[in-house]
């Protein structure tokens, strides 16, 4: 078995496939760095929107602890669909196939707006049945539909962004997607005091406010995102799909991308999950676990960043046949996540309780944030293996590992720890079970990726279709 094979000089790539050659650990460098600030820009969305609804009242606040893990969970599926786009699209660039890449780029940007559409009609349609399984009082509804209304019509843009954000990744294009996300952050930070609190005389719209500026973000975002695909091998033209055959680009996506957005969606579903049970401990341990939530998903953008930049770098070189290459990246990125979520975990566990103070002067949401981060925090780094590893699975065409692990992560360690323990242990019981969920993800990834790596098939032919 030849796990190390290189491209030959005849079958050289393209120069828009630039990740085949080159050094690794400048590729992962110059991939994530502008990939966490996007994805930092993306989080602190979060955390504004915490800040400023917090100053509504903790009943404001813990709505928005409701609607969170809903919004991350329906716009993870959305991101498996970005995963789909870029593998494919990474992997005919590898392959030296131009005409085969720019077709799966055009189709899959189509084929987000679409899934968008259904996923925002869904949203809009199924608000209520969803909060009521997740236990939120009946006194918060209001305050969760005002929010849910909004966001639902203004959703599939959220979809079109990641279309086109997967054709940039694809590319290795990391600094134009977070350009994108900058965009429409900034966007954010703009609005949301005065669409949320109000100034200047204008009384605001309440937690309506926050969905309102993120819609008005999203919009921005696709005219950047169109502007920024037009300098690029891989432009936006439509008349690519005009006579040929739909059915390989769009099953290549579909094949990644389906099982990617279950996948992406699993662990905030898990995180859903989680919250309803928290909520019978609660509303201090609702606030406080959303609120914690918030900083937690902001300490760990650089290791998000690093699961969205490895998926270019490995499926190019994968696509090339470049599997030394691979395996080269792989050993890189694991070795920074172990680093970085061990330093983090240090850090906010020192200053729990003066980061929640951040959020609210409550001393139960204060104990309840605290507690989180004490018990929680020892499991970034194996959230950061598991989120990487799932970017490595799916590009190179393994997306049912990826979805298996996940679904193992939630429904065989996640939910049975958590109700196990939840009759003896309180709130510190939910938290232990996300410890042990983030470390059994981690553990699955090393082997899955061991595991795919030393069964290779082939490397295509350049000219393959």
């Amino acid at each position: 078995m030849n796990t190390g094979a290189s491209a030959s000089p005849s079958s050289a790539p393209p120069p828009s496939a630039r990740l085949v050659t080159g050094s690794i650990p400048g590729h992962l460098l110059s991939q994530t760095a502008p990939a966490v600030i996007g994805v930092a820009a993306i989080m602190s969305i979060g955390i504004v929107d915490a800040y400023y609804i917090g100053q509504l009242g903790s009943d404001a606040l813990a709505a928005i602890s409701f609607i969170f893990p809903i919004t991350v969970a329906i716009t993870s599926l959305g991101v498996g669909v970005m995963v789909g786009i870029n593998s494919v699209v990474a992997r005919a660039l590898g392959e030296g196939d131009l005409a085969k890449a720019a077709r799966r780029a055009n189709l899959g940007i189509v084929f987000a707006c679409l899934v968008g559409l259904v996923m925002g009609l869904a949203l809009w349609l199924g608000s209520d049945a969803i909060f009521a399984a997740m236990n939120a009082p009946a006194r918060l509804m209001p305050l969760i539909h005002a929010y849910m209304a909004p966001f639902a019509a203004s959703f599939p843009l959220s979809l079109a962004i990641m279309g086109f954000n997967g054709v940039l990744r694809g590319q290795g294009e990391a600094r134009r997607t977070s350009t994108i996300s900058i965009v429409y952050a900034a966007a954010n930070w703009v609005l949301d005091p005065l669409l949320i609190t109000g100034a200047m005389g204008f009384d605001g719209f309440g937690i309506a406010g926050a969905a309102y500026a993120t819609g008005i973000g999203w919009a921005l975002g696709v005219v950047v995102a169109v502007w920024l695909l037009k300098g690029t091998p891989l432009p936006l033209n439509l008349a690519l799909l005009r006579n040929c055959d739909l059915l390989e680009p769009a099953r290549a996506i579909i094949r990644v991308g389906l099982p990617a957005a279950f996948s992406n969606a699993i662990n905030p579903l898990g995180l859903s999950i989680l919250t309803a049970l928290v909520a019978l401990e609660g509303d201090a341990a609702v606030a406080g676990f959303g609120a914690a939530g918030r900083l937690q998903s902001f300490v760990i953008v650089p290791l998000l960043g690093l699961s969205g930049a490895i998926g270019a770098i490995v499926g190019q070189n994968w696509g090339a046949g470049r599997i030394d290459r691979a395996r080269e990246a792989v050993m890189y990125a694991g070795g920074f996540c172990i680093a970085w979520g061990l330093l983090v975990a240090v850090g906010v566990m020192a200053a729990g309780q003066d980061f929640a103070r951040i959020f609210t002067s409550d001393p139960a949401v204060i104990a309840e944030f605290d507690l989180y981060l004490r018990i929680a925090a020892w499991g970034y780094a194996g959230f950061g293996l598991l989120i990487v590893g799932n970017g490595i699975m799916n590009a190179v065409d393994r997306a049912g590992f990826a979805l298996g692990q996940s679904v193992a992560r939630v429904f065989l360690v996640m939910l049975p720890v958590a109700l196990m323990l939840r009759p003896a242990m309180g709130s510190a019981a939910i938290y232990t079970a996300e410890l042990a969920a983030n470390l059994f993800g981690a553990l699955t990834a090393a082997v899955l990726i061991r595991h795919i790596f030393a069964h290779r098939p082939p490397a295509p032919a350049a000219t393959a279709r």
